[in-house]
């Protein structure tokens, strides 16, 4: 049972959550302005469709270093998340594939629910790895099938204005995978064929893709006009307040990510990203050259960073919560409703975590 200001699908409501085998059984509660008490915040625990590792663990070392990062993200309210590749040669692809399927079927105590696998590359562009590896491929189908036999994908990150990309677009939209539009150079006009062939989304708006210009919109601008769907990173380095503000506007159920890696939860110093070495620093994480790789945030800090912009928490709580999990097709997470999973979030007044809730389990906090 919990107690405070309860965000439900209906709004603001003072009250109790019981929960019951893991899920919301009853909530007994009346309609409230929480900023007339002093109550702390219940809200749906967060939803990560992008990170690559934490606590000093990189998604791409397998299904142990996946429950590390699991366990670091629920410290900060992530009850569930993709863990997400990076772009490798095939046999290393495949094999840390297949230690994430089985890592998905069950869910470790103390850990963030891992709901599958978003493979970010390799079927990307060559001209705009950001801080990927140099290994993009392009997509064959047989390869693509291939993987999805040996893990629950859920997300594809891959470049459309690559020859034979369009095709694969429709391949896996037709098999209920999302495809994301990323790491491309692609036109405004490339990005619209993308969402006519099954695209859904856009692999952390703005960085990594062709920018916005008035007579050349890119694939930026394709987002902005067309989108219902991308993530978004709100660390307040990968993308300017403006330009967030901006997409809030263009974007109808924008959600947020973190791309956090190993750095996450850990102190400055020398982490891996892949099979690339990276550097934490003030906050930014960097391969040696400078270039962001990833970021140090979690779901805690993003909520705060939105809120720090001015918004209502209650429409934070959208970006970090509910549009990730109907972006999935995900009706019972990212929402307080009866016989949803009581994946919860208790806030206090100053928006600090105080406890995490996945599928009913109190998390120890340990990292907040």
């Amino acid at each position: 049972m919990l107690t405070g200001n309860i965000l439900t699908s209906a709004g603001w409501r003072h009250g109790r959550i019981d929960i019951d085998a893991g899920r919301i059984a009853a909530i007994d509660a009346v309609p409230v302005d929480p900023a007339g008490n002093d109550a702390p915040y219940i809200v749906p625990g967060f939803i990560d469709l992008h990170v690559h590792g934490g606590g000093g663990a990189d998604t791409m070392e397998g299904a142990a270093a996946a429950v590390t990062m699991a366990r670091l993200h629920a410290c900060h309210g992530t009850t569930s998340l993709l863990a997400t590749t990076m772009t490798a040669p095939r046999p290393a692809l495949r094999k840390v594939l297949v230690e994430l399927g089985e890592c998905a079927q069950t869910r470790p105590a103390g850990a963030a629910r891992i709901l599958g696998v978003h493979l970010e590359g390799p079927y990307i562009s060559p001209s705009k790895l950001g801080a990927q590896p140099p290994e993009a491929v392009v997509a064959v189908l047989d390869e693509v099938l291939d993987y999805l036999s040996v893990a629950p994908i859920r997300v594809v990150t891959l470049a459309p204005e690559i020859s034979g990309h369009p095709r694969i677009v429709g391949e896996l939209a037709a098999r209920g995978v999302r495809v994301q539009v990323g790491h491309t150079l692609g036109t405004y006009d490339e990005g619209v064929n993308a969402l006519k062939h099954g695209a859904t989304g856009f692999t952390h708006l703005y960085n990594a893709m062709s920018g916005l210009h008035h007579r050349e919109p890119g694939m930026v601008g394709a987002a902005l006009a067309h989108a219902q769907y991308a993530e978004l990173i709100p660390d307040l380095l990968h993308v300017h307040p403006g330009a967030i503000r901006v997409a809030l506007r263009a974007i109808p159920q924008l959600y947020c990510v973190t791309d956090s890696t190993a750095a996450a939860g850990m102190p400055d110093g020398e982490y891996r990203l892949g099979s690339q070495g990276v550097v934490k620093c003030l906050g930014a994480v960097r391969l040696k050259d400078g270039t962001l790789a990833g970021s140090t945030l979690t779901m805690d800090k993003a909520l705060r960073n939105l809120v720090s912009l001015g918004l209502p928490l209650a429409d934070v709580s959208n970006y970090v919560s509910r549009h990730a999990a109907d972006y999935l097709g995900l009706s019972d997470r990212g929402r307080i409703e009866v016989g949803a999973w009581a994946d919860l979030v208790v806030l206090d007044r100053a928006l600090a975590l105080q406890a995490t809730y996945v599928e009913g389990e109190e998390i120890v906090v340990e990292y907040a």
